[in-house]
């Protein structure tokens, strides 16, 4: 008796590529008479089985590499697999790679009747659709003009504009909405939620975990062409950003922590975040060596709900005899805007002398303030002399990234008033 509760089917599905160490071994492989193998092969996708229910948002997460993509294609029908099986129960409007579908020599008007005529719509139905489909992409016009001169903004505000207004059973997308403004992005957001609302089954891969959060009510965690786990968004979400610190290994332990917490007995080198291959300045006379945030507990952060007591720690060496040694810290967001700053200068605890080949460790102890919901990295600074006149030692660019994710809504007037309540003390240990 077949489910008509489920929009999208997925059983064991496998694609399989054949991966040849040599250009050459491919026609030694098709003209051998003994059907000799000179490949291997890759698993894109290894038996991987889900459900999806009609109306029902879900997030695909994973690595780059981890065969998001090569799924959504084999559900759209763009690749075959090479075993299982994938049903789908609706009109898919699906946006896989900017630009696909559209014909570079033609108008963007032109594509618009182009791909409404590969979704199955008549000339007649294309045309009542053509007026709304304008007005959301808003790229004036440009319309009127061939797609190959479109920036990558343009062609994806088209493109989305085309699959969201045919309305569709099922859309799926592909890191679409991180092309274009962000009053595109959040204008589409605001589209596929009113397509939430009506029903539509929607299926994106994204690695942007708080419209993760927001948006999906189930989540598929996908590595090396196999699903970690599947479920629910915000425990799946806490364990996948984890995840990203210390590496498929540790899912499992991972897994059976509470919390997510990671267990305190890990090994310190696991904790801390070299400064090696990372951008860089400064005149080399003293040096960053590494950094990491922990929770008063010692337990290491990468991902941060609301407001929390932090510990953030900075190794450095010095390689002269130094004086007013200052260490700081800047937090900035996805768009490399400053959020706030915290160093040693404005809290009077700069390291008076330090000589040469010595080794410390400085720790920002603090109330990680309320921000809004997204990825933020953190910069840090060592330098000699004054607030007003300083030299720069080392300066590490975005050494550290972290996730911020607010688990109930922030209070707004908590969250003005967070700054001035960081309670900041700076620590310095010769170690």
């Amino acid at each position: 008796m077949p489910n008509n509760d489920i929009a999208i089917k997925v059983t064991n599905l496998t694609k399989i590529y054949h991966l040849y160490d040599k250009p050459q071994d491919r026609l030694k492989e098709a003209l051998n008479p003994f059907k000799k193998s000179y490949h291997h092969d890759f698993y894109a996708m290894n038996d991987v089985s889900f459900e999806i229910k009609k109306g029902e948002t879900v997030g695909i997460i994973g690595k780059n590499g981890a065969g998001k993509s090569t799924l959504l294609k084999m559900i759209t029908g763009v690749l075959t697999p090479t075993s299982g099986s994938v049903e789908v129960k609706g009109k898919i409007a699906s946006l896989l790679e900017l630009g696909a579908g559209f014909n570079p020599e033609m108008t963007g008007l032109e594509n618009i009747y182009l791909n409404g005529t590969l979704m199955g719509f008549t000339h007649e139905e294309i045309e009542s659709k053509v007026d709304s489909i304008l007005e959301f992409a808003d790229i004036g016009d440009f319309i009127h003009q061939p797609v190959k001169m479109y920036s990558s903004g343009m062609f994806a505000r088209l493109a989305f504009s085309v699959a969201i207004n045919v309305k569709p059973d099922i859309l799926i997308v592909d890191e679409v909405l991180s092309v274009g403004d962000m009053r595109f992005q959040q204008k589409s957001i605001r589209k596929m939620q009113e397509m939430q609302d009506n029903g539509t089954t929607i299926l994106f891969v994204t690695h942007d975990m708080a419209v993760i959060n927001n948006f999906c009510q189930h989540v598929i965690w996908i590595e090396s062409g196999k699903i970690i786990t599947q479920g629910d968004t915000n425990s799946i979400t806490k364990n996948y950003i984890s995840s990203m610190s210390y590496g498929v290994e540790d899912l499992a332990e991972i897994k059976k922590t509470d919390n997510n917490k990671i267990d305190k007995t890990k090994k310190e080198n696991n904790r801390w975040i070299s400064s090696e291959n990372k951008e860089s300045f400064g005149d080399g006379e003293a040096k960053i060596l590494a950094v990491s945030m922990t929770d008063k507990d010692g337990v290491f952060l990468d991902t941060i709900y609301n407001s929390v007591d932090v510990n953030f720690n900075i190794k450095f060496e010095t390689y002269k005899d130094l004086n007013n040694i200052a260490l700081g810290i800047v937090v900035k967001d996805r768009l490399s805007n400053n959020i706030f700053t915290l160093n040693s200068y404005m809290y009077d605890t700069t390291l008076k002398t330090v000589t040469k080949g010595s080794i410390y460790k400085t720790s920002f102890s603090f109330i990680f303030p309320y921000l809004a919901e997204g990825r933020y990295s953190i910069s840090v600074a060592l330098s000699e002399g004054t607030q007003e006149n300083h030299i720069q030692h080392h300066w590490v660019h975005d050494i550290y990234e972290l996730e911020y994710l607010s688990l109930n809504k922030t209070n707004k007037i908590a969250a003005i008033l967070a700054f001035d309540k960081m309670n900041v003390t700076i620590k310095n240990e010769k170690l």
